[in-house]
C-alpha cells in the first residue's frame, strides 16, 4: 500500500518526529544474548552444546520500547521498577548508553530485576531463561510509581503503557494513568497483556497481537474473521480510539470505527521477532505525537517492524533504517504503477468507489523531458489519480518511424512510474487508445492543447457517461522531435 500522504510521513521522521515527548511506563527488562556456535550434541543428554563466545545485553520490555522512540528521535521519559541488584545497574548503563534519563526509575524493595537471558548457537534462539517475580506492585510501590508518572505526564506529549504482564500495570495504576492522561488530552497507547483487556479502557490505541486478542476475546487465534470481529467489539466496549492487530508475515489489520484496514507486511526474511512488538507501538507513538494520520502511521509501525524482524536479538529501528525502508518501499512501489489493462480497469474501480475522479492521458512519452513532467503534473490537478496510457514500442514506430522510439517501452514505463503526478501506466499496443479508454473509464480525459476537443480520441465516448475532457497548456519549445534535433545538430 502507499501512504495517503507520503510527503508528510517522509518529513515526520526526518525531522525525528519535531522531537515530542513520550512518557514510556510499564515493565523494565535487562535482555542478556548468550551467543556460541553448536558443532555436537551432548553425550549426557540428547541437546546441542553451544561453545560460548560472546556475551552482550540490551534493554528490554519498556526500556526496549524507549530506546526505539530515542532512536527515533523523541524526546522519552521512563518510569518503572527495578530491584536493588546488579542486574538494576547493568540496565541503567544499557539506558545512559541511549541517552535516556532514568530518573524515574524505582527501586522496589520484594522483586529483583527482571531479566531474560537468551541463548543463541549459530545465531538461532535455543533457549530462554526468564529471572522474574511476576507479581503486583506493593500498595506504596504503586504509589510511588503513580506520584513519579504524574509529576512528569503534564510536560508530555503522549503516554505509553508498555505491559509485559510482570506485575508493574496494575489495573488500578492502568485506569489512573489512562484517566490523568485523557484530562490532559494526551493520546494513551498500550501495549497489552492478559485475559482481561478492561484495565485498558479509554485508551487511545491498543496493539495486541494474535495469540493476545485470542486469550482476551476467547476465540480462536487462527480465525481471522473472529478475531476481527472481537477487536472492532472491544474498540467499542473499551471506548478505544482504535485498535491494531499485529499478525506477525502477515502484517497489521487497523481496525477504526469506519472499518478494517489490512496493511500487508513487507516481505523479507525472518530470523528473530523479539523486540517486533516494542518497535510497532514506539513507532505508532512517534508518529501520532507528530500528527500523522492513522493509517500512515500503521504503515510506518508496519515497515519499521520489518526492519527489526531481519535483525538477531533485541534491537531498535532508528531513523536511517526507517527512511531506508520508506525509500525501498517508494522504489517497489513505483514498480507496481506499471500495470495491465485488466488489473489497471480494477484499480480505477476501487479509486471511484472510493469517491476518487480518476483522469487518464496518453502518449509515447519518448526521451521524458520537462515539457512532459509539467503537463502530467498539470493533468492530475483534475482529478485524485493519473492513469497514464503509454504507447508500446511497436505503435511508436508506426506512429513516428522506424528510428522511434529512443528509449524501449520498460524504461519509458519505469521512469514515468517514478513520477509523483503518476498513479498508474498502462501499455497499449493500437494505434489509439480508445480500446483502452471504453475499458477503464476514467472520469476526466486529458490531451495537449495543440489538440481540439473534436481531435481528441474517446472524448466523446469519455462524455458519453458524464465525464469531462481537458485540454493542458503545453510548455513552449519542449519535444522530443526537437531535442533530437539538436542533438544531431539540425
Amino acid at each position: 500500500m502507499m501512504f495517503k500522504d507520503g510527503e508528510s510521513t517522509h518529513a515526520a521522521v526526518l525531522a525525528g518526529f519535531d522531537a515530542r515527548k513520550v512518557l514510556v511506563v510499564g515493565d523494565l527488562m535487562l535482555d542478556r544474548f548468550l551467543w556460541g556456535q553448536v558443532e555436537r550434541i551432548s553425550p549426557e543428554a540428547p541437546v546441542p552444546i553451544v561453545k560460548l563466545q560472546q556475551e552482550t545485553r540490551s534493554a528490554g520490555g519498556a526500556a526496549n520500547v524507549a530506546r526505539n522512540l530515542s532512536r527515533l528521535g523523541m524526546d522519552v521519559v521512563i518510569v518503572g521498577v527495578t530491584g536493588h541488584d546488579f542486574n538494576r545497574d547493568l540496565l541503567l548503563e544499557e539506558l545512559t548508553k541511549d541517552h535516556l534519563n532514568t530518573d524515574g526509575v524505582l527501586i522496589a524493595g520484594d522483586r529483583g530485576t527482571t531479566v531474560k537471558t537468551r541463548v543463541l548457537g549459530n545465531h538461532q534462539q535455543m533457549i530462554r531463561i526468564d529471572e522474574e517475580r511476576a507479581v503486583p506492585l506493593t500498595k506504596n510501590d504503586q504509589d510511588r510509581l503513580l506520584a513519579a508518572t504524574s509529576e512528569r505526564l503534564a510536560q508530555a506529549d503522549a503516554l505509553l503503557l508498555s505491559d509485559y504482564a510482570k506485575g508493574v500495570l496494575t489495573e488500578d495504576l492502568c485506569r489512573a494513568l489512562i484517566a490523568s492522561a485523557r484530562a490532559l488530552g494526551l493520546p494513551v497507547l498500550v501495549d497489552p497483556k492478559g485475559s482481561d483487556f478492561g484495565r485498558y479502557t479509554g485508551a487511545t490505541l491498543i496493539t495486541p497481537n494474535r495469540g493476545e486478542l485470542a486469550l482476551a476475546a476467547g476465540v480462536a487465534p487462527h480465525d481471522l474473521d473472529a478475531l476481527l470481529a472481537a477487536g472492532a467489539e472491544m474498540r467499542k466496549t473499551l471506548d478505544l480510539g482504535f485498535l491494531v492487530l499485529t499478525l506477525s508475515e502477515q502484517g497489521m489489520v487497523l481496525i477504526e470505527a469506519d472499518g478494517d484496514h489490512h496493511i500487508p507486511a513487507v516481505a523479507r526474511e525472518v530470523f528473530d521477532v523479539s523486540g517486533a512488538g516494542d518497535t510497532v507501538i514506539a513507532t505508532f507513538a512517534a508518529g501520532l505525537a507528530a500528527g500523522l494520520g492513522h493509517l500512515d502511521t500503521a504503515h510506518l509501525a508496519n515497515l519499521a517492524a520489518g526492519v527489526v524482524v531481519g535483525k538477531v536479538g533485541t534491537v531498535p529501528i532508528t531513523t536511517k533504517e526507517l527512511l531506508a525502508a520508506i525509500s525501498g518501499e517508494a522504489a517497489l512501489e513505483q514498480a507496481a504503477k506499471i500495470c495491465g489493462p485488466s488489473e489497471a480497469q480494477a484499480q480505477v474501480r476501487r479509486w471511484q468507489a472510493e469517491g476518487e475522479r480518476v483522469v487518464f492521458t496518453n502518449g509515447c512519452f519518448d526521451l521524458l523531458h520537462a515539457g512532459h513532467v509539467t503537463y502530467l503534473e498539470h493533468a492530475r490537478r483534475y482529478g485524485h489519480r493519473l492513469v497514464v496510457g503509454l504507447n508500446t514500442d511497436a505503435s511508436v514506430r508506426r506512429l513516428k518511424g522506424p528510428e522511434r522510439p529512443l528509449i524501449g517501452q520498460a524504461d519509458r514505463a519505469r521512469v514515468l512510474a517514478a513520477l509523483a503526478s503518476v498513479d498508474a501506466v498502462v501499455l497499449f499496443g493500437q494505434d489509439t487508445p480508445l480500446a483502452l479508454i471504453e475499458q477503464l473509464r476514467p472520469d476526466v480525459l486529458a490531451k495537449g492543447a495543440d489538440y481540439r476537443e473534436d481531435q481528441v480520441v474517446g472524448a466523446r465516448e469519455v462524455k458519453s457517461w458524464g465525464g469531462r475532457v481537458i485540454l493542458v497548456p503545453l510548455v513552449e519549445d519542449r519535444s522530443t522531435t526537437g531535442i533530437i534535433a539538436r542533438v544531431n545538430g539540425v
